[in-house]
């Protein structure tokens, strides 16, 4: 059987740590399932639009084009954290769950679990060692 790990080195937190990380994780995710919708992208067209109907009432002035400068920086600055955040907890639980089948199978190598921590060039000597192909698993213990 093998051993459990400490809970310290995957790392735990306060509760208070907990929470906010838990509230940002779920904000995160509910904004990167609008954005990710059609309506999103019904809305964008529609803001758009409206835009562009302002411009000659705004005599495609200075103002009319700030607007839609901002309003654009500020939403793609924020998705790309929302959508980062949300993408990069999805392979870490994806990680996890790998990590868990390898430990579970008695003849799989254990070097690989948290393989992805690792350097580049550990990696990349890892896959040499397997050689052009992953073993099949066939071959007997």
């Amino acid at each position: 059987m093998r051993p459990k790990p400490n809970p310290r080195a995957i790392g735990v937190k306060s509760s208070a740590a907990r929470r906010t990380s838990q509230a940002f994780a779920d904000t995160s995710t509910a904004f990167a399932k609008v954005a990710g919708r059609p309506f999103a992208l019904i809305a964008a067209l529609c803001i758009v639009l409206l835009w562009a109907v302002a411009g000659p009432i705004l005599r495609f002035s200075d103002t009319w084009q700030l607007i839609m400068n901002t309003v654009s920086s500020i939403i793609t600055f924020i998705m790309v954290f929302l959508i980062q955040n949300t993408q990069a907890r999805d392979s870490e639980a994806m990680h996890a769950k790998l990590d868990t089948l390898i430990a579970a199978v008695e003849r799989a190598d254990d070097r690989y679990i948290g393989v992805e921590r690792l350097p580049d060039e550990d990696i990349e000597e890892m896959r040499a060692e397997l050689g052009p192909h992953p073993p099949s698993g066939d071959e007997g213990p």
